[in-house]
């Protein structure tokens, strides 16, 4: 076994799982099988079965999903660059689907870090409704930024914030809630020898209290009728069954939507172990135990995947719309100039999560010079609230004022910013677009290596007939660059010569 387990971690598998301890033990042996998850918002499983290089097979629990086969590099490509497919363990891509998110309702994945299951809500809401990623560590913050980005998500609000002031902000307020929980990771030993490293006997408890406040925060922020789902990459039962029961234990107004043993795939949630060596769970009923029994369990001993424990928490309440038509977005693309603090500098903690840059121009020089941009190179109307933050210029799906004294990263899409009194259009710009909707677009060829010339941000020469413009338009100025059809970035085009607007933290940098 190439991996080195703790005694104590084995001792205890070896206690939960009984006949099966030595096939989960020989799961170790087994290389752990890769996957990718194909970008609906940008691509159709359909079209991107046709395009991709690698050989697939399909993954049970997600219709988008896909392993790879061993050896397969799906990073080093160009469609991955372009944001047609995401990178992701498939396990990690299960309680997404089990958390049935429909377009316009409004998402909270309350640890969304570094982003996999986020572009996986804005794939299921399709531009609509609210997607809100949030994450406690501000460093994996940027990821999670840049990965909304990369997948072309309109409709997405970055925090870094303590869930708990995020409850304050937001009570009742969302559908469905995502909680991919941080764990002691115990389900990732097999792919990731340094969450071994980390592990000690006091991680599941010390996992268990940070667990609990999340929760806590989550239903207070779920409106009537809504759905939670709690996941972990763990196997702790502390962390897991035991969680749960005490939720239901606290929340009589949610019950557990059984998943578990509904599928050869998802086996059911282990209630006897927890009930008997969690002294603190023995006062709970019979009936919340039952429940949860209906959480799951994704053995890596029993599917390709790694280990997860998921558990859907259903509201009792009537499903209810109130609230929804103030934070609808607006079909005008020309509002008024709006400062993300109502005209106020904001404070130091703000200015810190969204820096303002040296404010060169009014926020009615912007507006203009946004306005002027889009109507000169883009064919439809952005919907949604227009954010003025210092030099940058954003679409919110929600208004002003409503991210009032939270720390924001992104409050929105990410449009451009000014730069010597003029509008720069930003890169998530581009990669959120289609080709349609652009006045001038260059289509390059992933096979010719043009396409990864221009991720490397070298300059190419591009002649005037392949630069193809909406009528009465002209070839030379600013075109929507893409790679086999679909949108990877910004370039500007003249006399022959397109000059690369590919940013230099995204660039291509493998041989």
């Amino acid at each position: 076994m190439a991996v080195q387990l703790p005694l104590i971690f084995k001792e205890r598998m070896q206690s939960i799982l009984k006949d099966e301890y030595d096939t989960f033990l020989q799961s170790y042996d087994q290389t752990p099988t890769g996957g990718i998850r194909v970008n609906t918002l940008k691509i159709s499983v359909a079209d991107l079965l046709k395009l991709t290089p690698f050989k697939l097979q399909s993954i049970p629990w997600c219709p988008s999903g896909f392993y790879t086969e061993a050896g397969a590099r799906p990073g080093l490509h160009p469609y991955y660059h372009a944001g047609l497919y995401y990178i992701q363990e498939p396990s990690a891509m299960a309680p997404v689907e089990l958390l049935d998110v429909q377009p316009e309702e409004f998402v909270l994945d309350l640890c969304a870090a570094p982003g996999g299951k986020s572009t996986q809500i804005a794939a299921k809401l399709q531009g609509q409704g609210i997607l809100v990623s949030n994450d406690l560590n501000s460093e994996r913050t940027k990821a999670l930024a840049k990965n909304l980005e990369l997948y072309g998500v309109r409709n997405g609000v970055v925090l870094n914030e303590h869930p708990d002031r995020i409850s304050h902000k937001f009570p009742r307020f969302f559908h469905k809630i995502l909680i991919d929980a941080p764990c002691s990771g115990e389900g990732m030993f097999r792919k990731d020898e340094d969450m071994v490293k980390q592990w000690t006997e006091e991680s599941p408890e010390k996992y268990a209290g940070m667990q609990r406040d999340i929760l806590r925060s989550a239903a207070s922020m779920l409106r009537s009728g809504g759905r939670i789902v709690y996941s972990t990459c763990t196997f702790s039962p502390e962390e897991n069954e035991g969680m749960i029961a005490e939720f239901l234990n606290e929340n009589s107004d949610f019950h557990v939507i059984p998943v578990g043993g509904t599928t050869e795939y998802f086996a059911s949630g282990e209630t006897a172990w927890t009930r008997n060596q969690m002294v603190s769970q023995q006062s709970i009923s019979d009936g919340v135990w039952d429940q949860v029994a209906g959480t799951a369990r994704l053995w890596p001993h029993k599917i390709q995947g790694e280990g997860h424990f998921i558990a859907v928490l259903q509201h009792h309440g009537e499903p209810t719309t109130e609230g929804n038509a103030v934070f609808q977005s607006t079909s005008e693309n020309v509002v008024e100039p709006l400062a993300l603090k109502q005209g106020k500098k904001g404070s130091k903690q703000d200015r810190g999560a969204l820096k303002r840059g040296h404010e060169s121009s009014s926020e009615a020089e912007a507006i203009t010079a946004y306005h002027q941009f889009v109507k000169e190179h883009l064919s439809f109307v952005l919907e949604g609230h227009t954010i003025v933050y210092g030099q940058h210029i954003y679409q919110s799906s929600l208004p002003h004022g409503s991210l009032d004294k939270l720390k924001v990263i992104r409050p929105g899409w990410n449009i451009g910013f000014m730069k010597n009194g003029r509008f720069i259009p930003g890169h998530p710009l581009a990669t959120a677009l289609q080709a349609s909707e652009c006045v001038r677009v260059i289509d390059l060829s992933s096979e010719t290596g043009e396409a990864v010339k221009y991720l490397k941000g070298e300059t190419l020469e591009i002649n005037e007939e392949r630069v193809t413009c909406t009528t009465g338009a002209t070839t030379k100025g600013y075109a929507l660059i893409c790679i086999d059809g679909y949108s990877a970035g910004w370039g500007k085009w003249q006399n022959g010569i397109l000059k690369n607007e590919y940013p230099a933290g995204w660039r291509w940098t493998s041989v």
